[in-house]
């Protein structure tokens, strides 16, 4: 650890629209926002983990963990239409600290090795970069709505492992600074760097499809969980 310490920032909303109940779920025995809320509790350069929320019974959930703190979500900013930098800006604006981590409980399958990894990377390269944003590497053939390759030419058919890859923003993790917020009004600074996430982390519970599938992951590689 490199002696920086930094604020854990999860906003949960009581209602989600495609799946019902999503952060209070069943999750392989206990809530779904309880996967982030264990592993955020247990990483040592994280000294408060701020829940913005709207529901009373995922506050009383979340203040079961050490660190937590919570931000009651004002009504101005509450529904599914409100952009997260908005919520984002109300929390740090309410905080004096200066480096923030922001993740989503929707991202059960993520680690905390990679989160101690991109944390190490955030701070290394601060002169050079001012956020971090983790990505998925997708190293397929795609193609724009006019139907236009956008990483490949057709008259070539390269193997995929030898594509050029195109990053994909999964919304696993985020981390950035008041200063960088400020400037942009945005979680992702002026000058962005990625960190590559593998694959098997990077699972985005949308659906629920999406949900039985993670879970499934989720209870193999952790048979201590029954």
């Amino acid at each position: 650890m490199n002696g920086k310490y930094i604020t854990a920032l999860v906003p949960m909303k009581g209602v989600s629209e495609r799946v019902k109940n999503k952060n209070l779920r069943n999750f392989c025995g206990r809530p779904l926002m309880c996967i982030i809320l264990n592993i955020l509790s247990d990483i040592d350069f994280i000294n408060k983990i701020v829940v913005n929320t709207d529901s009373e019974k995922i506050k009383n959930i979340a203040l079961q963990y050490k660190k937590v703190i919570i931000h009651d979500r004002p009504e101005s900013i509450c529904g599914n239409h409100v952009p997260m930098n908005s919520i984002i800006e109300y929390d740090i604006s309410k905080l004096n600290s200066e480096y923030f981590l922001q993740t989503h409980t929707t991202n059960p399958l993520l680690s905390k090795k990679s989160i101690c990894a991109a944390f190490n990377r955030y701070f290394d390269n601060l002169d050079n970069f001012d956020s971090l944003l983790s990505v998925t590497e997708c190293k397929q053939r795609y193609y724009d709505v006019n139907y236009n390759p956008i990483n490949h030419n057709p008259k070539v058919l390269l193997n995929t492992q030898d594509l050029i890859p195109i990053y994909e923003e999964n919304s696993c993790f985020y981390f950035f600074s008041k200063k960088s917020f400020n400037i942009n009004k945005n979680r992702i600074g002026l000058h962005p760097q990625f960190y590559i996430l593998p694959q098997s982390e990077s699972y985005d519970i949308d659906t629920e499809e999406d949900f039985l599938i993670a879970e499934k992951i989720f209870f193999e590689r952790n048979k201590k969980w029954r």
